[in-house]
């Protein structure tokens, strides 16, 4: 039975228009979803936003990383639903609806890369690219039970891209499976700079795990144990120098500070208008000063440091992917705000270290999923990728 494809809310239905890919490659036989902040050759880029559609005009060029893939054999399956310039963690889009979560379906899919995650969680492709700023991949893959990585920072080309913020905006993916996962891995990564040992040390953020609800901590332990023995050793360590709340709000100022400049004369040159939450958040960032981004990007740069060095030698860091299971539908916008305010104390840890961090669906609350984190140094994508296939197997 063909799906009724409106009812997920995962592809944008734009016209038709064939995308040629090759005949064959490592990809041959799997098909793709394009979120819909990257060029694709034949249709417009909407970034989330009727304003920025109606002035995107029909691209004539792909996206680097969609003429990958599309080079590698892949399918191109359609463009994916976005949050309003790709600038919230919910799903929710108030222009378009939320996309449908295929693992839970009561709950939201997160997002940014909503339409995306929906897609491939609902199987209506095999793999789908998104981008991700400050969780926007890590957060839907959690959410809807899928394999997602954010890589290290600049290793996967984001031209052909909307830019949100620069220095933190990454390129990833979602797929149901590993050995799909790899399989793009291999084609858009290319060879690590940084290898990991056979058997790796593991670190537990101390102050992270503390923060965190009771039900998460013991499934993340319970899952732990389970794997321990892929692990050479298992450490508890603190990582959050000089604090979380400094290092939440040093990600939020250059955060800002960065999607202002990105957007903001768009913003306010042609009027857009952005639904709730997303204009908050664009209000706020027009008030970052150069002042707050510089105290920010010292903060950064320290805590980067630090991270590296704890990194060191291979060591990865363990952790839940999110605060907990994803949220209702049903639940107030002041909840799901809160819920994202504690969601970025964890997920910046990756975003100012500029490290890759790969969510894997190997946890559930109450058959709910919740991602399991590896976080690893800069440029070892493809080892922690090898690591999940272990832990997967």
């Amino acid at each position: 039975m063909i799906p009724d494809l409106a009812s997920y809310r995962a592809f944008v239905p734009y016209p038709d228009v064939s995308v040629p890919h090759a005949a064959s490659g490592p990809l041959t036989g799997l098909t793709f979803g394009v979120k819909d902040i990257f060029d694709v050759t034949g249709y417009p880029t909407g970034c989330g936003n009727p304003h920025m559609l109606a002035m995107s005009g029909i691209k004539t060029a792909n996206a680097p990383v969609v003429a990958a893939l599309l080079e590698a054999g892949a399918a191109f399956a359609g463009k994916t639903y976005t949050e309003e310039l790709a600038f919230s963690m919910t799903g929710k889009n108030a222009h378009f609806g939320a996309p449908r979560n295929g693992a839970a379906p009561d709950r939201v899919t997160g997002g940014s890369s909503s339409g995306s995650a929906s897609a491939v969680s609902n199987r209506l492709c095999d793999f789908a690219l998104g981008t991700d700023t400050g969780g926007s991949v890590r957060a839907p893959a959690s959410h809807c039970g899928l394999v997602g990585l954010r890589p290290t920072h600049a290793r996967v080309s984001l031209d052909g891209c909307m830019p949100l913020s620069p220095g933190f905006d990454t390129c990833g993916w979602f797929a149901r499976d590993i050995e799909t996962f790899a399989r793009v891995g291999n084609v858009l990564l290319g060879e690590d700079t940084t290898t990991l040992p056979s058997l790796q040390q593991a670190c537990l953020p101390r102050e992270l795990l503390a923060g965190l609800p009771e039900p998460v901590v013991k499934i993340f332990l319970a899952t732990l144990d389970r794997l321990k023995p892929c692990f050479g050793s298992v450490e508890s360590v603190d990582i959050m120098s000089p604090s979380i709340d400094a290092l939440y709000w040093a990600f939020r100022y250059t955060q800002g500070f960065q999607a202002w400049q990105s957007q903001g004369e768009s913003i306010k040159r042609f009027d857009l208008q952005l639904g709730p939450g997303v204009r908050e958040r664009f209000a706020w960032s027009c008030t970052v000063t150069p002042a707050q981004n510089g105290d920010s990007e010292r903060v950064r740069a320290d805590f980067r440091a630090n991270l590296l060095s704890l990194l060191a030698g291979g060591r990865i860091i363990l952790m839940p992917t999110m605060p907990d299971v994803a949220p209702l539908l049903s639940d107030t916008d002041e909840a799901l705000e809160s819920y994202r305010n504690q969601a970025i104390r964890m997920l910046c840890v990756a975003g100012l270290g500029g490290c890759p961090q790969l969510s894997l669906p190997l946890m559930q609350i109450d058959g709910v999923p919740l991602g399991f984190s590896l976080i690893g140094p800069p440029g070892s994508d493809k080892g922690l990728i090898e690591l999940g296939r272990m832990l997967m197997a």
